[in-house]
């Protein structure tokens, strides 16, 4: 269901690409192709021209998933779509040992690309990636070259014709961000053929607009809309690392060798710099440090700025977003068209923000009424409806996918915490003010039933919050007095409080694919002096804690969001995001993510992309949300669709699109 929030059809999907000299591409066999129209652009190292480069065009595959954690295989590799016909250009083209054909640069640079190929009406998001080459024309091919950049229109669009491309280390970084969720490098970039699949790929790379000019190769500071900042200086800077290589005599050249020893993929050493980059954006928080780390390669002769002046705590690529009415913006949801809706708990009455995939505000205001007050809470079920839980006063509100009100109650609530939607679409609330839960009604809006505490002991003191199991039961976190997890069944049933685990304060709760519960706790029982994240299997018993003192940023840690690769990411109200594996092992470091405009996060969530989208509260004054551009693996949205059909079947609480 697309909804009132659907984005301005505007873009059209951008990808990434294979090289020569690597496994074998799929070739282009697919039914209904077109033919193809012109492309021209210019292939450069730094500010110089690549001579002799090979430059293949590729579409992204639909065949199976790459991205990160994802093995490369022949299911997921790119689709070569370049033909013989580029025999006929001047310079000539060739055919590389895996049969695949690719456009040579002049001494200038420049390629062009004329009735060479066939666009595939199936998957017409295309990409352009160049390999090899001499930088300069002033030496040898320098092997380890592989750079690329995201084509700004589907090959089926008539504005295909125009597109003028320059690719280049600016274009590397931007393509490589923008598409990390779905390239295990560059040479298996693919996702699956369902809708929901195809559209997180289009608006991944549409989003390359908010990161460079495909026409100039040059980075944004200003996103599209004109709302957004982008972090021009830094993907300046990583451009600057990869031109120390690329510009460099060849791939045995101390600058390359710094390169890919400082970007592996776990045990893996890249050999080319596309790989080198994507490696980068799938850790973000790696080797940057020291005299050989990757910030030091970038300060030698940069070629683009500006560029940071100081080494930075990590390299994850962070958009700000302003406008849409923002005014103390707390809770975020997903929906299922990958727009973003935030809550605003610093207005009263209150209101809801939209974002389109892009970044850019729906309405300039938001919408409120329909009793939303100080919004503080907010879930989408299946079918499009979304849901607002309020306090000052109580009230739980929801709206149709058009943003027209629905429903209105202040019934059996009292200081509202926690929303969650469950797989039929009934709406779980966690009442902290008398101690209870509700489950409220799909279809009307109704309570239908009321939860006090189920064992009369202070068990259920201080009802925090909620989450829906692959089971279809609401896990309930309880904030004060034994400090446990509870456990309703459908019919508002409690199991026995669960325990241990490092649980002092419990807050919020999130789900990893395997139906493994995550909470995050301001005060580990364990060490009261830092805060933990705890894992407890779906029978309720304690698995790992990860301790706040052993790196990842966990100082104040509240929402949780969980990607499809069971990464877990966690908003800090010491203006971090910290990330763990799903073996409770710090991804991020020790001060955890950070950007400048992260502003007391409470919550974060993840779209169909494998972005990251944070709300900055800021104590009222945030007023801003921010992007952390291909951070994670993409997940099904919204979150209650994991748990209906046709993702219900896969016995998953996080499913990939």
């Amino acid at each position: 269901m697309r909804s009132f929030w659907a984005p301005f059809s505007l873009l059209c999907a951008l990808a990434l690409a294979g090289c020569s000299g690597m496994p074998a591409f799929t070739t282009n066999n697919q039914a209904g192709a077109t033919p193809g129209a012109a492309i021209r652009g210019v292939v450069h190292g730094g500010q110089s021209p690549i001579v002799g480069a090979h430059v293949y065009l590729y579409a992204v595959n639909n065949t199976g998933y790459a991205g990160p954690g994802i093995a490369a295989s022949t299911s997921n590799q790119a689709v070569s779509l370049l033909n013989s016909n580029v025999l006929n250009q001047t310079p000539a083209g060739g055919q590389d040992g895996n049969g695949n054909w690719y456009a040579t640069t002049d001494s200038n640079g420049d390629f062009t690309i004329t009735g060479d190929y066939t666009c595939p009406t199936a998957t017409p998001d295309t990409y352009l990636l160049a390999s090899g080459g001499s930088p300069g024309g002033m030496g040898s091919s320098n092997s380890a070259i592989v750079l690329y950049a995201g084509v700004t229109e589907k090959c089926t669009d008539s504005g295909y014709s125009s597109i003028y491309a320059v690719v280049n280390e600016v274009s590397t970084v931007a393509a490589a961000f923008a598409g990390a969720g779905f390239a295990t490098d560059p040479y298996h970039v693919s996702t699956s053929s369902t809708a929901l699949a195809e559209r997180g790929v289009e608006d991944a790379y549409a989003g390359l607009v908010n990161l460079e000019t495909l026409g100039t190769g040059v980075a944004v500071s200003t996103t599209y809309d004109g709302n957004g900042t982008a972090p021009q200086a830094e993907i300046n800077t990583l451009a600057n690392i990869l031109a120390a290589c690329v510009n460099s005599t060849s791939s045995s050249s101390t600058q390359c060798g710094e390169l890919f020893n400082d970007a592996p993929n776990g045990l893996s050493i890249p050999t080319d710099t596309g790989t080198a980059m994507l490696n980068i954006a799938h850790n973000p928080g790696a080797n940057i440090s020291g005299p050989t780390g990757l910030y030091s390669l970038s300060t030698a002769n940069p070629p683009f700025g500006p560029a940071l002046t100081t080494m930075p705590n990590d390299f994850t690529v962070a958009i700000s977003y302003t406008g849409g009415g923002l005014n103390g913006p707390y809770a975020v949801a997903v929906d299922a068209s990958d727009n973003i809706l935030v809550t605003n708990y610093g207005t009263n009455p209150g209101s809801i923000s939209a974002f389109d995939p892009l970044g850019v505000p729906v309405t300039a205001s938001g919408v409120s009424g329909n009793g939303i007050a100080s919004a503080n809470g907010i879930a989408i079920d299946g079918n499009g409806y979304i849901w607002v839980a309020s306090t000052s006063p109580d009230t739980l509100s929801s709206f149709d996918s058009s943003g027209t009100a629905v429903t209105s109650t202040t019934t059996d609530l009292n200081d509202v915490r926690g929303i969650a939607v469950d797989g039929s679409n009934n709406v779980w609330v966690t009442n902290s003010g008398n101690n209870s839960v509700t489950e409220f009604s799909s279809s009307s809006g109704t309570p239908s039933t009321v939860t006090g505490d189920p064992f009369g002991t202070s068990v259920l003191d201080d009802p925090f919050g909620v989450a829906i199991d692959i089971h279809g039961n609401a896990w309930v976190t309880d904030r004060a007095g034994t400090w446990n997890v509870v456990k309703f069944s459908s019919s508002g049933s409690a199991s026995s409080p669960y325990t241990g685990g490092g649980l002092g304060q419990p807050v919020f709760i999130s789900f990893d694919p395997s139906g493994d519960a995550w909470i995050t706790d301001i005060d580990n029982a364990n060490d009261p002096n830092s805060a933990a994240l705890s894992e407890f299997n779906s029978s309720g018993t304690a698995i790992t804690t990860t301790d706040g003192d052993y790196g990842g940023g966990l100082y104040g840690p509240w929402g949780t969001a969980i990607d499809s690769n069971g990464n877990v990411f966690v908003a800090d109200l010491d203006d971090s995001i910290s990330e763990f594996n799903s073996s409770g092992t710090a991804v991020s470091p020790a001060s955890g993510y950070l950007s400048t405009s992260l502003k007391s996060p409470y919550f974060l969530a993840i779209d169909g992309s494998g972005n990251l989208w944070v709300p900055n509260y800021g104590n009222g004054t945030g007023n801003s949300i921010t992007e952390f551009v291909g951070i994670a693996a993409p997940v099904v949205t919204p979150v209650a669709a994991n748990l209906q059909s046709p993702y219900a079947a896969n016995n998953s609480a996080v499913n990939r699109p």
